[in-house]
C-alpha cells in the first residue's frame, strides 16, 4: 500500500503514571538515547535493553517524538534531554498544531478519556496505552468522541511480541487448542491486559465469551474466561509476587510454553504498526477487538 503520509511522523508523548516508564524507552525508541543521561531513568530496566541495541539502526525511522509533555516539568526535562526531543511543554494542549500524532503513554485507564479528548478532537490520532478503559461503559465514553474510524489505537505490546507467536509448525505440534494457562504480575486492572491480547491472538474467533469466574487471595487474581467454542483460558495475576509473563498453550496433540522476554523488539514492533496506520489512514486495532478486552478486564474485576 502506498503512504498516504510521505514526511515523517511529528510524534508527542505525553504522561508518566505509577511504575511506567514509557516516555523514556518509547521516544527512546524513535530518536535514539543519551546513555549518560539514561543513567538517571527512574525505571533501570529501560536502558538495560535499550544498550543491546543499535542506534540510529534500531530506531524507527517514520517518526520522531518532537514534544514531550508530564506532570513533573523537571522530570518532562530529563525524558527530553535523554531522548533527544526538542520540545517540552506546560501544557499538553499545547501540542495541538504542532504534531502528527499521539502517544499518551500512561496506562492508568481512569485517565485516559480526560486525556485524549483533546486530541480526539482535534482529529490527531492517537495511541492510548493499555489497558485503554477497565470498564465497557467508559471505553464507549471514548469512542463517543471519536472522530473518523481508526483514528483511536490501543493494545499491550504483547499483542506484537514474536514470543507469544505460534508457527504452522508449533499448530501441529499442539493440535486443536483446548486451554490455555497464562500468569503475569502486578495487578489485574493494569497487566492482564498483556496477556489477553496474546490469548485472543492465538485463539482466533471462538465465538462470545459464556463466563468469566474470579478467585481472589491477598493481590493475587485468578480468572478463568469460557468461550462459545468450549476453549478455556485462566489468566493469574500474582501482585507482589514476581514472575515470568508466560503462556502456555494446551492442544489434543501437546502443549507448548511461550514465554515473554525482548521488551524492546515488542514495543517497536507495536509502535512501527501504530505508525504505519497513521501514514497509510488504514485500522490497525478493531473496536469490537477492544470490546472483547475490556469485557474480559471488567468481569475480571468482579467477584
Amino acid at each position: 500500500m502506498v503512504s498516504v503520509m510521505k514526511k515523517k511522523l511529528r510524534i508527542a508523548i505525553l504522561g508518566m503514571s505509577e511504575g511506567n516508564g514509557h516516555p523514556y524507552s518509547w521516544s527512546a525508541i524513535f530518536n535514539g538515547y543519551n546513555p549518560e543521561v539514561m543513567k538517571g531513568c527512574p525505571f533501570l530496566a529501560i536502558p538495560e535493553y535499550l544498550s543491546q541495541q543499535k542506534f540510529p539502526q534500531d530506531s524507527i525511522q517514520d517518526g520522531e517524538v518532537t514534544h514531550v509533555w508530564t506532570q513533573d516539568k523537571e522530570l518532562s526535562k530529563h525524558v527530553a534531554a535523554a531522548c533527544y526531543i526538542p520540545n517540552v511543554v506546560n501544557g499538553y494542549q499545547e501540542m495541538i498544531g504542532h504534531v502528527d500524532a499521539v502517544l499518551l503513554a500512561r496506562d492508568d485507564a481512569e485517565n485516559h478519556f480526560e486525556m485524549s479528548k483533546s486530541f480526539l478532537e482535534a482529529n490527531l490520532p492517537i495511541y492510548i496505552d493499555k489497558p485503554i478503559a477497565t470498564k465497557l461503559t467508559d471505553l464507549e465514553k471514548i469512542y463517543s468522541i471519536e472522530r473518523y474510524n481508526g483514528q483511536i489505537f490501543s493494545c499491550s505490546a504483547l499483542k506484537y511480541a514474536k514470543e507469544f507467536k505460534l508457527s504452522e509448525q508449533d499448530r501441529e505440534v499442539i493440535g486443536e487448542i483446548k486451554y490455555l494457562d497464562a500468569c503475569v504480575m502486578k495487578s489485574w486492572d493494569r497487566y492482564a491486559v498483556h496477556v489477553i491480547d496474546p490469548i485472543l491472538d492465538i485463539l482466533g474467533n471462538q465465538g462470545e465469551v459464556l463466563n468469566v469466574s474470579v478467585a481472589k487471595s491477598e493481590d493475587q487474581r485468578v480468572v478463568t474466561v469460557k468461550w462459545q467454542s468450549n476453549v478455556q483460558a485462566t489468566i493469574t495475576t500474582l501482585g507482589s509476587i514476581q514472575c515470568p509473563i508466560v503462556i502456555r498453550v494446551f492442544g489434543t496433540k501437546g502443549m507448548k510454553e511461550l514465554r515473554f522476554v525482548d521488551t524492546f523488539s515488542a514495543f517497536k514492533k507495536t509502535l512501527e504498526v501504530f505508525v504505519a496506520s497513521v501514514k497509510n489512514c488504514t485500522v490497525a486495532v478493531e473496536r469490537e477487538r477492544l470490546k472483547q478486552v475490556v469485557r474480559i478486564v471488567e468481569e475480571g474485576n468482579c467477584g
